[in-house]
């Protein structure tokens, strides 16, 4: 047991660091720790029995024909020296023996562990309509596989069912490959849990512009198949049948974090929690030093949300948080350094890049700074209290590190400035309608939890290296 006695240099010269996910976030942090010296023992375990692979690329060149699943694997910035257990599922930790449990009846011992588990996606409600052929989900490699092959058999009609962001991306593919789509959102707009009403409205007309049978405010009652087990239509709730030869179910994603249950550690539905320093929390609210989190899968605090707890599903956010995790299991206490990772993502759909920065959940008003929502190329600016906490744009995205700086030094909101090309009149906050957030929508990328203290006026400057 080299590590035992809890020395940072120690473990980096002959300690066993286990990984359990072994995709974007696992990677990038098994890297970081090659990178920053540690000589010891290291094993990744992930439940799929493919090395690790870019998923950005499922919903949008897979999908489109342009690439196969097989085809996005993850570059390797360097050879990691690793025991693979690919294919194979963790199911339990004992944190006082420091080990992790697998599906196969082995235990893995360890002297720090990462968390990143990730997300899956969420399934369809009925386990049997699930089951039948061609209902569907995206997440996997697999997956995209199998609905490109459905894409290819060009189907009469496709239903997606969720209008987020990958249910979004989903449909734009089918359009561009002239497949007839229907969506059916049970929000008033596409991506209004993500970006509010009045984006979303835009959003809307997009889908409307290109042909989609977009219908909100609608839920599918029931998936129905023919005697061979074939989905054949879908029930709606305002009464109406639909056919369809294949059902996307894009109702957002499901943090992978049962195998936890009765670890001790502080782990949910909405991921699991940790400090600034990526340190999981146990259940008493106790930080650990033996186990770190990374990704879609982690619960963070930010000071520049109020200390809100962040659960993010965004690219970005897996790799620095992952390279921030990594380099604390290898520090000691005066060399850790938090994870202030400024939330931002992307996607293009219907020939439209959009992007954005901080958490617009946050935000009860926004401001059209540049551009204008009728041409469907602007930036929006979002408030929260009095500062700027959020942007986003479409089809504007040069501006947006511009718009970062704003969120992390607490400009004031409305925003006023002369650098660049503003609306006419000047920007003028009318509210983001958000839907009320008790009631689900389909495709946030940002879930906020936890205690909001008060407001203060903060200034953050991540440190430049």
């Amino acid at each position: 047991m080299p590590a035992a006695d809890g020395s940072a240099e120690e473990f980096r010269r002959r300690g066993h660091a286990v990984v359990v996910g072994a995709s974007l976030a696992g990677l990038r942090a098994a890297e970081t720790l090659r990178e920053e010296g540690f000589a010891g023992t290291l094993t990744m375990i992930g439940d799929e029995p493919h090395e690790p692979y870019d998923r950005p690329p499922l919903s949008k060149q897979v999908l489109l024909g342009r690439t196969g699943a097989g085809d996005t694997l993850l570059p390797r910035r360097r050879a990691l020296e690793a025991r693979w257990l690919l294919g194979t599922a963790a199911t339990g930790l004992d944190l006082a023996g420091r080990r992790v449990r697998l599906a196969g009846g082995e235990e893995v011992r360890y002297d720090r562990l990462l968390i990143a588990t990730g997300t899956r996606a969420r399934p369809w409600i009925k386990e049997t309509e699930a089951a039948l052929d061609g209902v569907l989900t995206l997440r996997t490699g697999d997956d995209a596989a199998r609905l490109a092959r459905r894409l290819d058999a060009r189907p009469r009609r496709v239903l997606v069912i969720g209008a987020g962001f990958t249910g979004s991306e989903i449909t734009s593919a089918c359009r561009e490959r002239g497949i007839d789509v229907t969506v059916a959102e049970r929000g008033p707009a596409p991506l209004v849990g993500a970006l509010g009403g009045v984006v979303g409205a835009v959003a809307a007309e997009l889908h409307h512009a290109h042909g989609v049978d977009l219908r909100c405010g609608i839920t599918v009652t029931a998936l129905e198949g023919d005697p061979a087990g074939r989905l054949r239509c879908a029930h709606l709730s305002d009464g109406t049948t639909l056919e369809a030869d294949a059902a996307v179910v894009a109702l957002g994603a499901v943090r992978n974090t049962e195998w936890l249950a009765g670890s001790g550690l502080a782990a949910g539905p909405r991921g699991v929690a940790c400090d600034a320093g990526c340190r999981a929390f146990d259940v008493h609210g106790i930080v650990t030093d033996d186990v770190f989190v990374a990704g879609d899968v982690a619960r963070s605090p930010h000071p520049l949300f109020g200390y809100q707890f962040l659960s993010l599903e965004h690219w970005g956010n897996a790799v620095a948080q992952a390279e921030v995790a990594a380099h604390n299991m290898v520090s000691p206490g005066p060399e850790r350094r938090p994870h202030l990772w400024l939330p931002a993502f992307w996607s293009a759909q219907f020939g439209i890049n959009i992007k954005s920065v901080g958490v617009p959940p946050m935000g009860r008003e926004l401001a059209i700074v540049q551009g204008s929502l009728a041409e469907r190329r602007f930036a929006a600016v979002y408030g929260h209290q009095g500062r700027v906490i959020a942007a986003v744009t479409f089809d504007h995205g040069r501006w947006l590190p511009f718009y970062g700086r704003l969120i992390e030094t607490a400009a004031p909101f409305p925003p006023d400035f002369a650098q660049v090309d503003r609306a006419p009149g000047g920007p003028r906050p009318i509210p983001a309608e958000f839907p009320d957030p008790a009631l689900p929508t389909h495709g946030p990328t940002v879930t906020l939890s936890g205690y909001a203290p008060s407001e203060r006026r903060v200034t953050f400057v991540p440190a430049r290296v």
